[in-house]
């Protein structure tokens, strides 16, 4: 039994992570603003998981509750996500992921906790220059979510050779499975399809993005996090393979028997404005390192999610 501090554990990603933490027998303290509805439902089902209210940007708060959970280990999920929120309020994804994130490594040097697993992103890339990258592809972040994201392993990377820490980043992808908030692909077409509503995409039909089902995130996370020895301080955490969005919509037309769903073609655009080239992100550093092994490619993850929303 580990005791872990979660940032963001009432989050979509935060919130599975803390399920599958408590699931295994570790006390589980999650630090957010705010306590979701999945959250509350878990802390009413899982005795070893408490909830603390705070701020990534006030340190007393996060000290304070970092203090009290005596973590062996900390998870950062925390931050402002996307990038059409950060394109809306840049300022603010800078101070939330940048300081709240220098805040974290601080508080845990002073409270002497020494392992740190970071939720990264692809955005630190920018353009993929290959339909497959590995972690060694150059990263020249364009908006600003992926240079925050690229700011923190950066930051991190210093602060921990600096104060005998070891901060591990988890580089993913588009995420999707069930609680998934954000109105995006595949939630908005499978419920679409679901309620029986026509839905069209505008455009985009030949972007190929490497999209994760949570449990897989999840599972990465926890390997990272369990790993004795790190050789390295960055990890891809995907499915490893990128399909195009018309495939992504001709499967779950074939889920949901009858549903009115299109894709146009032309590029992907993102906030208005055309989306960087993505592809798929290999996975190998990960399954050499501790056995990360995907267990749902796009066609396997769409059906979990779509049968997690029919049970409701």
């Amino acid at each position: 039994m580990a005791r872990i501090f979660l940032t963001g554990g009432g989050g979509f990603i935060g919130c599975a992570v803390a399920s599958a933490l408590a699931a295994r027998g570790d006390e589980v303290t999650a630090f957010d603003i705010g306590e979701s509805p999945a959250l509350k439902a878990l802390r009413a089902r899982a005795a070893n998981v408490s909830f603390v209210p705070g701020e990534l940007t006030e340190w007393p708060q996060l000290a304070e509750a970092m203090k009290q959970a005596r973590p062996d280990a900390v998870i950062h999920c925390a931050a402002v996500v996307g990038i059409v929120n950060s394109l809306a309020s840049p300022l603010y994804t800078m101070r939330v992921n940048v300081e709240g994130s220098l805040n974290v490594l601080s508080a845990m040097r002073l409270l002497e906790v020494k392992r740190l697993i970071n939720l990264s992103s692809e955005e630190v890339y920018g353009p993929f220059t290959r339909e497959v990258i590995d972690e060694t592809h150059a990263c020249f972040p364009t908006q600003p979510y992926g240079i925050s994201k690229f700011a923190v392993e950066q930051l991190a990377r210093d602060f921990a050779r600096a104060n005998g820490l070891e901060a591990i980043h988890i580089r993913t992808c588009w995420v999707y499975g069930p609680g998934l908030p954000r109105p995006r692909v595949p939630k908005t077409p499978i419920e679409a399809g679901l309620a029986g509503r026509a839905f069209h995409i505008p455009n985009g039909a030949g972007y190929r993005v490497d999209q994760v089902y949570i449990d897989d995130l999840v599972a990465g996370l926890l390997g990272a996090l369990d790993h004795p020895g790190h050789q390295h301080d960055v990890y891809h955490i995907t499915s490893g393979e990128a399909h195009s969005l018309a495939e992504m919509v001709e499967i779950i037309r074939e889920l949901i028997p009858g549903a009115q769903l299109s894709i146009g073609d032309g590029a992907y655009e993102v906030a208005g404005e055309t989306a960087v080239r993505k592809g798929a992100l290999d996975c190998s550093r990960a399954a050499d390192a501790f056995g990360y092994r995907p267990r749902y490619p796009l066609r396997e993850g769409l059906a979990a999610y779509v049968d997690a929303l029919r049970r409701g």
